[in-house]
């Protein structure tokens, strides 16, 4: 029970199922006993209660639990050390990272992608070095290190392409995507950004499509193309957002078409469409996504 839980949960979470996926995650979670469930380590290679907690964290971020999610992600990483078991540590330490890049935490994405990377690399984890190097080569990227920051992330996403063909392929094409903009090649973004939607439509993996539409919109901008054009990627990413209860992506979104409209001198209809869904979350004040949101806002009042 406690691995088909956690199977669902990794399932779920990417077809975009959030709500499903945390619950399954959860009810995992609940089942788990360290003692009980050692052998399942060695059974299926990493610790189950380590992956659950992973999951959930995830799960949660998704629908705007942003501090909740970091919560689960230290249980997991906590639970991890105890197990004492390498590929769980590393696994773990690659979805703390994974979370700091939800989080928009550069320094911390690079610092526990870097961590994770070390300790697969002393014990001869091939994928997981290639996923830490995706992350890492979106952190360079996103602090001014452009050129070695899509070098890596390109060296990283053929090394897991070859072993583990498509999976969570859209959410890394993202990555390098964000990273040529940052250099300003934003065709380049663009024709990758198409990749990874063609992808996800292939695949079923769809949880980051809200984020590649927004991203096309965003890059889309900086060539200065139709306003229409650009507002509709907004739209489209705010309404994939919904469908899949997913607020944290509804925010950004959101904050991207309201800083357009600001721009038009459409104060009014900024205002209306940004407060309310800043106006729905709890917690997670002090993240970039929210603090953003409050600053437009307050710009817009």
């Amino acid at each position: 029970m406690l691995e088909a839980h956690r199977a669902l949960a990794f399932t779920c979470l990417s077809l975009g199922e959030m709500a499903v996926a945390r619950a399954q995650a959860e009810q995992g979670i609940a089942l788990y006993h360290p003692h009980e469930h050692h052998t399942l380590v060695l059974t299926y290679g990493q610790g189950p209660g380590t992956s659950c907690l992973a999951y959930a964290a995830l799960a949660l971020w998704y629908p705007g639990y942003p501090a909740q999610a970091l919560q689960r992600g230290h249980e997991m990483l906590k639970l991890a050390r105890e197990l004492a078991h390498p590929f769980s540590l590393a696994h773990a330490l690659y979805y703390t990272a994974y979370l700091h890049y939800f989080r928009r935490e550069v320094h911390a994405a690079q610092e526990q992608a870097e961590a994770a990377m070390a300790l697969a690399s002393e014990k001869g984890f091939p994928q997981m070095v290639a996923v830490g190097m995706i992350t890492r080569g979106w952190a360079l990227a996103m602090q001014g290190q452009g050129e070695e920051g899509i070098a890596q992330l390109q060296q990283g996403m053929a090394a897991f392409r070859a072993a583990a063909g498509d999976l969570d392929r859209p959410r890394y094409l993202a990555h390098l995507a964000e990273a040529y903009g940052q250099v300003g090649q934003t065709e380049a973004g663009l024709t990758t950004l198409a990749e990874a939607l063609a992808t996800a439509y292939k695949t079923g993996d769809r949880y980051w499509e809200a984020e590649l539409h927004r991203l096309k919109g965003e890059l889309l901008l900086r060539q200065a193309s139709p306003t229409k054009e650009v507002e509709a990627c907004f739209r489209q990413a705010i309404e994939i957002a919904r469908q899949q209860q997913a607020k944290s992506l509804e925010l950004r979104a959101a904050t991207s078409l309201s800083r357009l409209w600001q721009q038009q001198g459409k104060r009014d209809e900024a205002r209306a469409l940004l407060a309310p869904v800043y106006g729905w979350f709890t917690e997670g004040f002090d993240t970039i996504d929210l603090q953003e949101a409050k600053a437009l806002l307050d710009a817009l009042a």
